[in-house]
Order: C-alpha cells, then structure tokens, then sequence
C-alpha cells in the first residue's frame, strides 16, 4: 500500500507518512503481539523504535525516486533511524533475540525496494511483503512480553496477516480495480474463507474479528467509495479487530 506525504513546499518539511493504513499497520499488529504476551512498560520503547523504523522507511523508498529531494528524504530517514536505533537500545539489552526479527525485515524490505525502482508499488506481492513486516512487528511484541518462538507467535503473525492482506484486497476493489469483476469476487471470496481460518487452527473465536470486514466487503466492494469515507471504514475496522481480539484470542 502506497504512502503518501506532505512536503511544504517553500522549505522542504517534515516528511511524515498520514495515510491511515500505514498507522493501522504499524500499530494494530503490535498491539496484537503485545496482549498476546504480557504488557510491560518497556513496550513503549520497542514502540517508539518500530514506530521510527516505519517512518524512516518512507523516505527511503522515496529517495530511490525523487532524486530532486533525495539529500532531503535521506536527511530525514537518518532522523528517524537514530531515534529508533537509540530506543530499541533498551528492548535489545533485555531480549537479544530481538535481534533475529532483522533477518525477514532486511529481506521482505529488499523486496520492497525493488518494487519501487521497478514503479511497481501497487503490485499485490509487494502489499504482500509489507504487510509481512508489520506482521512480524506483532511477534517481536509477543516475544518482548515474556512470549517464545512458539505457535501463539505464529498465530500473532498470521491472523495480524490476513486481516491486512483482506485490507489490501478491498481497498483495490475501491479504488485500482475498481469495476474489475476478478478482483471484486477474489476479494469476497478471500473474506468468506477467513471465516474458517480460525477454527482451522483451533481458535474459533477469532472468527469474530473477521465478520465486520466480511460486511464491508459484501457491501462496497466494486463501488464508488471517497477516501475520507474508506480511510473511516478502515479505521473503524481496526480498532474493532484489536479490541475484538484482545477479548477472544
């Protein structure tokens, strides 16, 4: 999903990510990771450095094509890059195996820097990779709150996974392949089989999570949807996942 930013024109700006799914992403997986571990106050540091990651991966990608702004983009990418290396000291002190996450991280992002140098980005694989990454950002929280390298990780990491990967799905159908009949139907299908998902891996009630985007889905998929209204309707959705989840997984 492409990011978008505001550049003040005159004087070249703060570079911040607003688009809502980036923010969704970046935080509903965490905290997905972190309830399903247990809570500690140093959390809030392993946030602040994910959170600085994700904002420093933005102008990095952009670097690669806005050669005008580059000096600016990669000014700001080392910005955000110091701030998150300097909180995630702490978190890394106390759980080395923090460190094993930057394996997928480092090779999902080369996918997504490939995507960019090719103008690729709306490309559903490279959805794909970033939504892997936000995912595994969930299973560094899990792991950070007393969790292990065990399946309630790999659940954290998949049903974070297909809620987003269902996100990606629906937001193509409003607005890229919007009228394209294939995508529409692949997208209610997609909904429809999440159902069964949880009760597959013996979580039942994690199907409830899944039933509003199941709604959303039936009833704008292929629609004309403005995107105050769709940014609200993810919104809604995500924060009804997290609490949803919290109760039931």
């Amino acid at each position: 999903m492409r990011l978008v930013v505001q550049l003040k024109a005159a004087n070249k700006g703060i570079v911040i990510p607003h688009e809502h799914g980036g923010w969704a992403m970046v935080s509903a997986p965490f905290l997905f990771g972190m309830m399903a571990g247990t809570a500690k106050w140093d959390h809030i540091l392993l946030f602040i450095a994910w959170l600085f990651l994700y904002l420093a991966s933005y102008p990095t990608l952009q670097a690669l094509k806005r050669r005008k702004q580059r000096d600016h983009l990669l000014k700001w990418s080392a910005i955000y890059g110091a701030i998150a290396l300097a909180a995630l000291v702490y978190p890394l002190f106390q759980t080395p195996a923090l460190f094993y996450f930057g394996i997928p991280f480092v090779l999902l992002l080369i996918v997504n820097i490939w995507h960019v140098k090719q103008r690729a980005e709306r490309a559903l694989v490279n959805d794909l990779c970033a939504i892997l990454i936000f995912s595994i950002g969930g299973a560094a929280a899990y792991l950070y709150g007393d969790g292990d390298w065990d399946l309630t990780m790999l659940f954290v990491v998949l049903f974070n996974f297909l809620y987003f990967m269902g996100t990606a799905f629906f937001v193509k159908t409003i607005f890229r392949e919007r009228g394209n009949k294939r995508w529409e139907a692949a997208a209610r299908i997609y909904h429809i089989l999440l159902l069964f998902i949880p009760w597959a891996c013996g979580y039942p009630w994690m199907t409830l999570p899944f039933i509003i985007p199941l709604i959303r889905t039936l009833l704008f998929a292929g629609k004309q949807v403005k995107p105050m209204r769709a940014g609200i309707i993810e919104i809604i959705g995500s924060v009804q996942f997290i609490v949803i989840s919290w109760i039931v997984f």
